[in-house]
């Protein structure tokens, strides 16, 4: 059941109101001024999964490692962190607000003329700026892999998390002018799409207590 739970927050970070507006952008950049080579802004796509993923992989690390340090209190623990991912949840519908949860402070990047290598860094660098953007789901999933106290398990579901947030980069990258419909229905939908978002962090809040 972690699996399913992360890899939605993966997507759900992906549409959120903060990061889904700069999606076009950000193929924009993949793209550079071959607009209409699709195997170029493919490439460069992935590689921007692929440096976000291992940013996100050594943070799970560090996550598993502070699980096995508190693992003689961990059923409080537990408590605690479900508590934290409900409120997250709670603030995530506005019925909360958490003004320093919503803060964002974003940085802008040289992301001219992209390749593979670059796009690593572009993505590497995306991971260390915007997670205030995506810090609610990503922080619930360290929450979730520190609960695990296993190694191995605790990157599995990081990279789960990695997945859901990059498959739709990926997608998009290849369906780029087919996809534009599809964004401004998720915008125009913002508040449902916050809503439900918001269940899912209540819902792995409290299965994270009881379970």
């Amino acid at each position: 059941m972690e699996y399913v739970f992360t890899f939605l927050e993966g997507i759900a970070s992906f549409i959120s109101p903060c990061l889904l507006p700069m999606v076009p952008i950000y193929l924009a950049y993949f793209a550079g001024k071959d607009e209409k080579q699709t195997s170029k802004t493919l490439q460069n796509a992935i590689g921007f999964v692929l440096g976000f993923t291992i940013i996100f992989i050594l943070l799970a690390i560090f996550a598993s490692g502070f699980g096995k340090l508190i693992n003689n209190t961990m059923q409080y623990i537990k408590w605690v962190f479900g508590n934290i991912m409900i409120l997250l949840g709670l603030n995530y519908m506005e019925i909360l607000k958490l003004r320093f949860v919503n803060k964002m402070n974003t940085f802008k990047i040289n992301v001219q003329n992209l390749n593979f290598a670059k796009s690593i860094l572009f993505g590497i660098l995306f991971s260390i700026t915007w997670t205030p953007c995506i810090g609610t789901f990503l922080s619930s999933a360290l929450l979730l892999v520190a609960k695990q106290q296993h190694f191995f398990k605790g990157i599995l579901l990081m990279l789960i998390y990695s997945i859901g947030l990059g498959i739709p980069f990926i997608i998009s990258a290849i369906l780029i002018e087919k996809l534009k419909f599809f964004f401004d229905i998720i915008k125009k939908n913002f508040n449902m799409v916050r809503k439900i978002s918001g269940i899912i962090l209540i819902i792995m809040g409290i299965y994270m207590i009881f379970f």
